[in-house]
């Protein structure tokens, strides 16, 4: 690996380039040119494995050493995937070890499915906030294996990555003036001193969530809000993984609902568990615990026979849950709580969910949320509070009552 430069005289940003040479050899010199053009000191990190075409800052030979093996034998595995799984290692290993010594402002990768693959690993081991963009073949389908729970984004390259033509010649100087312009503007922002809460909501239960928030933001919090629509529950999960985090509210239920009903916000098994098992005090609320989140009405009805259906969109059907529905939920999130490592209280409204389960909604059944709180009781550890409010998820009383515990539990942590 070239050693990082030590003379900062220019103030440059370096911005980590990723591009196969092996394969992209044109593209990856003209990229790098308008990176260069554009004012930003240049890492250009290539994990090819076919052939080392030279000039990179960090070459294959560095990817495969980073990784505890030598670019030969990973030749010899002869296999692309066994082959992809070692370089990626190796890029980020390689890449974290740049960055300590000549931090980074951003990153820009060129490639196929292979290399976003690499670049989407990559960058979601930077943190929030570094620009990272991937140019790819894959930005126009199933984007989420590259982005993950980070800041990526992501651009369409259009055409094949594959020569110089008067598409990839705008697509990869777009992107190239992009990526500099983000790291000439990035600022590495010191860790605050401000206890961080995460939430989860839905527009159905904003009302509510609202009020929280900006109760915790007066008394000096930090609070992050995420939409618990399949992606915004991991990504708290992950923040509170890496981030030092004071609270977690996880009130909106709908992902684990639909991982346990097969709805479309599905975020599999482990939702939920990262701050339980990390000791973060959490407080669970029942909010949404109303509908799992179906397609398009005609398929819902057929997915959720003999259910109450609410056409929330062209593509999205909330369907209603019954007491069954929550009694499978209650037990889910009792087994992960009896692994929680810190305090857990749980709150469920008697009056309703979410704006759907309300006088104003299409949902409302005030014969669940009785019996399903006297089922919390009993199936919650016993160290474990359960509070039914006898009021709406979206009332004053219930956020006043939220309110109040998370106090609590911020004040006995501090």
């Amino acid at each position: 690996m070239t050693k990082p430069t030590t003379d900062r005289s220019e103030s440059k940003p370096s911005v980590l380039f990723i591009c196969t040479q092996d394969t992209k050899e044109e593209e990856a010199h003209f990229t790098r040119a308008i990176l260069e053009e554009a004012g930003v000191r240049v890492v250009h990190l290539d994990p090819s494995v076919r052939r080392t075409v030279g000039g990179a800052e960090i070459s294959p030979e560095a990817v495969a050493q980073a990784a505890g093996t030598t670019i030969e034998d990973v030749r010899k595995l002869g296999h692309e995937g066994k082959c992809q799984d070692v370089m990626i290692r190796g890029a980020i290993a390689a890449a974290q070890a740049w960055n300590a010594k000549d931090p980074l402002s951003g990153i820009l990768a060129v490639g196929g499915s292979m290399g976003s693959a690499l670049a989407g690993a990559l960058m979601q081991s930077f943190p929030y906030g570094l620009p990272k963009l991937i140019v790819s073949t894959m930005a126009s389908g199933f984007t989420k294996p590259y982005m993950g729970i980070k800041d990526v984004a992501m651009m369409n390259a259009v055409t094949d990555i594959s020569g110089i033509n008067t598409i990839s010649r705008d697509v990869f100087r777009n992107s190239a003036n992009a990526v500099a312009g983000m790291a000439k503007g990035y600022r590495r922002e010191a860790a605050g001193d401000k206890p961080l809460v995460l939430i989860t909501t839905l527009g159905t239960t904003e009302a509510s969530v609202k009020r929280i928030r900006q109760a915790l933001e007066s008394d000096g919090c930090e609070v992050m809000v995420f939409h618990s629509s399949g992606a915004g529950g991991p990504t708290l999960d992950g923040l509170a993984t890496d981030k030092e985090t004071a609270l977690v509210l996880d009130l909106s239920q709908t992902e684990v609902l639909d991982h346990l009903n097969g709805g479309l916000a599905d975020s599999g098994p482990d939702r939920g568990r990262a701050a339980l098992r990390k000791g973060i005090p959490t407080i669970i609320g029942f909010g949404n615990a109303d509908f799992i989140i179906g397609g398009p009405l005609e398929i819902s009805r057929v997915q959720f026979p003999g259910r109450r259906y609410h056409e929330h969109n062209p593509q999205l059907t909330a369907v209603r849950t019954n007491v069954a529905d929550l009694e499978k939920l209650a037990d889910h999130l009792a087994a992960n709580i009896r692994d929680a490592k810190g305090p857990v209280r749980v709150f469920t409204p008697l009056q309703g969910f979410s704006s759907h389960d309300s006088n104003a909604g299409h949902l409302l059944d005030l014969s669940v949320p009785g019996p399903f709180a006297e089922y919390l009781r009993k199936v919650m550890p016993v160290n474990v509070p359960v509070t039914a409010v006898d009021a709406h998820f979206n009332d004053e009383a219930f956020s006043d009552a939220v309110i109040a515990a998370a106090r609590e539990m911020l004040a006995a942590k501090a």
